[in-house]
């Protein structure tokens, strides 16, 4: 095939992902697509992959695409003549114990707010649609009765028929070798083959590489952070009268088992895995397996025996091990790469390619032709993607743990344990030796609670009250009552500084940055959509100097958004995270610790709620931003890393006078909730109208233009469609997290973006979006609204101001 020398895409990688990001974009009237695949289609996973196409994923539009794969891969086959083997056989998982058997009760509760049609079923039942199952020690079970299988590597060409049938070029045993780049473009691909080599001049690249693809990230200059593991599974002679059956699922045994042509496919995701590829990937690798490690998989084929007791008496007919790639946080990359203009991502897919391709290829096509996100993709955005997580090391240690965690207990609060330490505040030991127990965000190891003395440090997990609630319960108290200290030195810090500053702050921002010097303002920036791409607060420095406090997580994405709407506006940006630390001072008694250690002034005179002040503190020096994100009176203490153990050590001490508490970020979530503030990633997202998430309050009240402002101007017109509600429980004892259902009048309407517990106010609390269209809140607030839990419907209180403090009159004292 000619390889033509201009393309407005070229597609990098011919696996399952890169043939869904060209039939999606063929799909979409993009015709100048070409796909370059270095061997063959499908040779690198995509081939060896089990096939098995679930719906239910862990949130919503998550859930979404994977529901859209099974439709596309239903129709593929009459629309392209590739037959795909798609067949919608269920599915079943089993639990063995009472707390995996609450954690697939609570994940069946969530797929029905999904629309996703579930079913608990017995046992007995679990033996009637799969005959061969041993069920003496089940617990639970639940059946997907539309989830199915397929045949990956035919899946995968029929994606590139239908791309090509719609005028794609799909190019084999060509390699890319460069990329020409432009500044944040990459402006052409080089490629060779046997018959020579060139050069493609394009308008955008894919990076599709699935396993290489951090090698090809850091040939076109981004950060594409996963590591390829073995993955293994043994395919039995075949069974007698085997017939065609559910998968099933049994977590706790690290085992999945379909029946595929008369054999039992059994396959696993053991607890340690093993990393391959550390050196690089052989240059010849092409449908090609590892070595076997019979040793290694043998713990789980003896549970197997035991679950399926026929393995005992068939055969094994093929012993299989191929590489898979995973990422850090066991989601996959998708979406514009922060480092690039022109450069996308679909790579590192956690052994849930197939069930996914169809859903990524659509959503990043969609992106692709509008600009913007088609619905909220958060979960897997690769600008979440810290830059130290592409470091080999890193991934090497992490990726043991990730394969495993994918059938691993998703207990709350869970902890990675490999690949830790690597970001650290200044007050890291300091903390530590007070008996801070520590988690990990976007590499920062923060203090999540204190253990008391001679209490373990450690967390115990389980979907119950865990062995931290009552610790983090009396750290939630201080807060309320007293006084209390804690780290937020995680914070992301961008400074945007230069003559025009506030013109193009009040551009990106919907709220009005022309300001004082020393004021705070909370604000959004939104998308074209009116959603929320980024949630922070904004502080004036000087005339030309303005802080961006963001989220850990999201520093490098809020950054990133910045930078592509500068225009022409005279600014500086600056990541400035690790020049400060940030100690929290927060609670009623706040003032008079701050006034014991500093001759500053902290009346509303001087310092009121929503400004900053330099100040001296101890021997040092700090500003004090009077802001509060657990709904009290309170300080944020901005000070440079060299000050800030000296600068604690005196708060701590004073602070011991008035039985100040240290507390961790799990009292700060259990706070803010009471509190009604939103989390973003949870309760709002570039999905989320500003207007419907209930903060049009920090809209600007001026004729400046902003991002988003046409779409704010149409919902005020057109009206709410649905609005978010805060929710507390009549009893006491249930735990809410994410994703329960909300039911309104009996029928379910909507689930829980966010919950924790609120223990001022004695009962879980969750936040969640309810459909309002044409109706008063007064109609809303009318209805009776109940929590599903693991099946079990309780009573809530529903409310649109916030349950603890609505006049907010606590922070301004």
């Amino acid at each position: 095939m000619n390889i033509p020398n201009k393309a407005r895409v070229v597609i990098v990688g011919g696996g399952v992902i890169g043939c869904s990001v060209a039939y999606h974009l063929t799909k979409l009237g993009w015709t100048d697509v070409v796909l370059l695949e270095r061997k063959q289609l499908t040779s690198g996973t995509t081939w060896h992959a089990a096939g098995l196409i679930a719906q239910l994923r862990a949130t919503q539009n998550m859930t979404r695409l994977a529901k859209y794969s099974q439709e596309l891969y239903g129709q593929l086959e009459e629309e392209t003549g590739v037959a795909t083997g798609f067949r919608r056989n269920g599915s079943i998982t089993l639990a063995l114990s009472e707390e995996r058997k609450e954690e697939i009760l609570r994940q069946a509760s969530m797929a029905k707010a999904f629309g996703v049609e579930v079913e608990q079923i017995s046992p007995e039942e679990v033996a009637k649609l799969h005959p061969h199952v041993n069920v003496q020690d089940a617990t639970a079970a639940v059946y997907l009765d539309k989830d199915g299988q397929g045949d990956p590597a035919n899946i995968a060409l029929a994606l590139a028929r239908g791309a090509k049938n719609r005028g794609a070029k799909v190019i084999e045993r060509t390699k890319v070798t460069g990329f020409r780049k432009d500044g944040r473009r990459i402006t052409a691909v080089e490629w060779e083959n046997d018959q020579g080599q060139g050069v493609i001049e394009c308008d955008h690249v894919v990076n599709c590489a699935g396993m290489w693809g951090h090698e090809v990230g850091r040939k076109m200059g981004v950060n594409v952070p996963l590591h390829a593991c073995e993955h293994f599974y043994i395919v039995t002679d075949t069974v007698p009268g085997l017939t065609q059956l559910p998968v099933l699922r049994v977590p706790e045994e690290c085992a999945y088992y379909k029946e595929d042509a008369g054999k039992l496919l059994l396959g696993a995701f053991e607890p340690v895995a093993k990393p391959w590829g550390m050196n690089g990937i052989p240059e010849d690798f092409e449908f090609d397996q590892l070595p076997e490690d019979f040793d290694h998989f043998e713990p789980i084929l003896e549970a197997a025996v035991n679950r399926l007791p026929l393995l005992a008496e068939t055969g094994i007919h093929t012993f299989f091990n191929g590489p898979e790639s995973f990422t850090p946080d066991d989601a996959y990359h998708l979406g514009l790469a922060p480092e690039m203009d022109n450069v996308w991502v679909a790579a590192g897919f956690n052994s849930i390619g197939i069930q996914s391709a169809g859903g990524a290829g659509m959503a990043l096509a969609e992106w692709m032709e509008s600009g913007q996100k088609p619905f909220d993709l958060g979960d897997v955005d690769i600008s979440r993607m810290q830059p130290f997580q592409g470091n080999k090391t890193y991934l090497f240690e992490r990726s043991k743990e990730t394969l495993g965690l994918l059938y691993a207990d998703h207990f709350p609060y869970r902890q990675k344990a490999t690949a830790r330490g690597i970001r650290r505040s200044p007050l890291h030991e300091a903390l530590k030796a007070e008996g801070a127990v520590v988690g990990e965000l976007a590499g920062w190891e923060r203090a999540n609670w204190f253990a008391d003395k001679g209490q373990e440090a450690a967390y115990q997990y389980s979907w119950k009250r865990q062995n931290w609630f009552e610790n983090s319960a009396r750290e939630h108290r201080a807060i309320r009552e007293n006084v209390g200290i804690y780290d937020m030195s995680s914070f992301g810090k961008i400074r945007v500084e230069g003559p025009d500053a506030e013109a193009f702050l009040n551009y990106v921002s919907a709220s009005n940055l022309s300001v004082p010097v020393g004021k705070i303002v909370y604000s959004q920036f939104l998308n074209r959509t009116g959603g929320i791409e980024a949630d922070v607060t904004i502080t004036r420095l000087s005339e030309t100097a303005y802080l961006i406090v963001t989220p850990a997580a999201t520093r490098l994405a809020d950054e990133t958004w910045l930078s592509r709407h500068v225009g022409d506006h005279r600014v500086v940006i600056t990541d400035m995270t690790a020049a400060e630390a940030v100690i929290c001072v927060m609670g009623p008694n706040a003032r008079d610790l701050l006034q014991k250690v500093s001759p500053n002034d902290f009346t509303n005179e001087t310092n009121p709620f929503g400004t900053c002040q330099d100040i001296e503190i101890g021997m040092g020096l700090a500003r004090a931003h009077r802001v509060t994100y657990v709904g009290e009176l309170g300080w944020e203490l901005y000070v440079s890393t060299d000050m800030a153990v000296h600068v604690f050590e005196v708060l701590r001490e004073a602070g011991r006078e008035m039985d100040a508490k240290l507390c961790g970020l799990h009292m700060m979530d259990s706070c803010r909730i009471e509190k009604g503030f939103r989390h973003f990633g949870h309760d709002i997202s570039s999905e989320d109208h500003i207007l419907e998430a209930g903060l049009g309050f920090a809209i600007k009240k001026t004729d400046v233009e902003f991002i988003g402002r046409p779409a704010v101007q149409a919902k005020r017109e057109q009206g709410l469609q649905k609005r978010m509600v805060q929710f507390l429980l009549t009893d006491p004892e249930p735990l809410l997290y994410h994703a329960e259902p909300i039911l309104r009048d009996g029928k379910t309407v909507g689930y829980l973006t966010s919950g924790n517990y609120g223990h001022h106010l004695g009962a879980a609390v969750g936040m969640g979006y309810v459909p309002c269209a044409g109706e008063t809140v007064q109609e809303l607030l009318a209805s009776s609204f109940e929590i599903e839990v693991a099946g079990q419907r309780f009573a809530a209180t529903a409310s649109l101001k916030p349950l603890y403090d609505p006049k907010s009159e606590r922070v301004k004292v």
